[in-house]
């Protein structure tokens, strides 16, 4: 099957980025080339994968493609400029290949600025300015045509559960504007939409992570961050006390306007927990809650009393460091809480910040660093604390888990 039989009966408008577009199944998919459905399904490793021999390299015409679930192959002729996203993963990939000034959409860029500017204060040069940007969930074809983005750096099958999107629209959008190339059920392993399941694939945060590197020619860039996890990930695996003396843990947030509390699993496959997993820490949710955890990995809903049955050693509270809540309320409503000041965790003050789930590498690596110390502080020193309101905590160079300077360097393109 040729390209041009695959293409949409309008004509591609941009010259410099091509992607051929054809619906089967209700899933869309790029050109002709075989689905990833080839490649391997790896759970969590301590390295991304590896670009192939070929994928993503440059010719001597310019032209490269990129291969992943659930787009298929996309072809590109250039490096894409302007870039539409959506969600933080994403986000936070693009500023890692020193992207984050081409974006010009994301969810919530107030929240994102906000929690970003916390970590980034630890790298000299990178920092990132969001404000006034599109905020992009639920997106609109309209809007789309306006920010005439090269590429749109969105999970076509996410896309595709708003309200207002169905397979004609992607594909308009993918042959009018720019392709869709992204990867987000990954998460938690989230089941695809109705149509989506037979071309879905699930990867790991660094492997969608190469994919995107790929997209924008920066595997060096890519491989330099993927060698510094790599070297924490050696440090974690060595230093990791045996199960049994391994504390036991819940990840929450709480509800900013009742008394609600929701759960989130530390251990389950994707990149929601991908500074979590690797710590091997006892999940203390999953007894208390059993069958109702389920599969997919999505929250649950708590009160006093589940948690109190869960009785965790330390808790992970989501939502300081992007100001939906305040740590030192939180501690007070714990401790003055005839239920929740019982938790062992509460009693022995090992409440502790997190900052998000839907992260990529730089948030990875902070984040990891981060939880190891707040789980095994004897073996990977003590967490200094967040103060509410102010950046990601500084840590003396001899006790952190990766050189804040490399990691800045290989961002603002310094040290690849």
């Amino acid at each position: 099957m040729s390209r041009d039989d695959m293409n949409h009966e309008n004509p591609t408008r941009r010259d410099y980025v091509k992607y051929g577009g054809a619906l089967v199944g209700g899933g869309l998919l790029a050109g002709c080339a075989s689905q990833p459905g080839s490649e391997s399904t790896p759970a969590e490793t301590s390295k991304g994968d590896e670009p192939s021999s070929t994928e993503g390299q440059t010719p001597e015409d310019g032209r490269h493609s990129v291969t992943m679930s659930p787009m298929g192959t996309v072809e590109f002729e250039a490096i894409p400029q302007d870039v539409f996203t959506i969600l933080g993963h994403h986000v936070d990939m693009l500023v890692a290949l020193g992207r984050g000034d081409a974006i010009n959409a994301m969810h919530a860029p107030e929240y994102h600025q906000s929690l970003y500017q916390k970590f980034l204060h630890r790298l000299d040069g990178v920092s990132v300015d969001w404000d006034g940007l599109y905020s992009s969930w639920p997106p609109t074809k309209e809007k789309l045509y306006e920010l005439d983005s090269d590429v749109h750096i969105a999970d076509p099958a996410k896309v595709a559960t708003a309200e207002g999107w169905d397979d004609s629209s992607l594909r308009e959008i993918g042959s009018n504007v720019g392709p869709w190339f992204g990867n987000t059920l990954s998460g938690t392993h989230q089941e695809p939409p109705s149509g989506w399941a037979d071309v879905y694939e699930y990867y790991t945060l660094w492997e969608i992570f190469g994919k995107l590197a790929q997209v924008f020619r920066e595997i060096d860039r890519y491989e330099a961050l993927t060698s510094v996890r790599e070297s924490v990930m050696q440090t974690i695996r060595a230093g990791l006390p045996p199960e049994t003396e391994r504390p036991s843990a819940a990840l929450v947030i709480f509800s900013t306007s009742d008394e609600r509390i929701w759960g989130y699993k530390m251990n389950h496959p994707g990149y929601y927990a991908a500074h979590t997993r690797p710590l091997g820490a006892t999940d203390a949710l999953a007894d208390a809650v059993g069958d109702r955890y389920g599969d997919d990995g999505r929250n649950i809903t708590l009160d006093s009393e589940l948690l109190l049955e869960a009785d965790p050693d330390v808790l992970l509270v989501l939502g300081p460091m992007e100001k939906s809540h305040t740590l030192d309320d939180i501690r007070s409503q714990l401790e003055n809480n005839e239920v929740t000041r019982e938790i062992t965790a509460v009693q022995e003050g090992r409440i502790y910040a997190q900052g998000a789930r839907r992260q990529g590498p730089i948030l990875n690596l902070f984040q990891t660093e981060m939880t190891a110390k707040q789980l095994y502080p004897d073996q990977f020193g003590e967490w200094p604390g967040y103060a509410d309101g102010e950046p990601y905590p500084k840590i003396p160079a001899e006790e952190q888990l990766f050189d804040r300077q490399r990691v800045a360097d290989i961002i603002t393109g310094e040290g690849q």
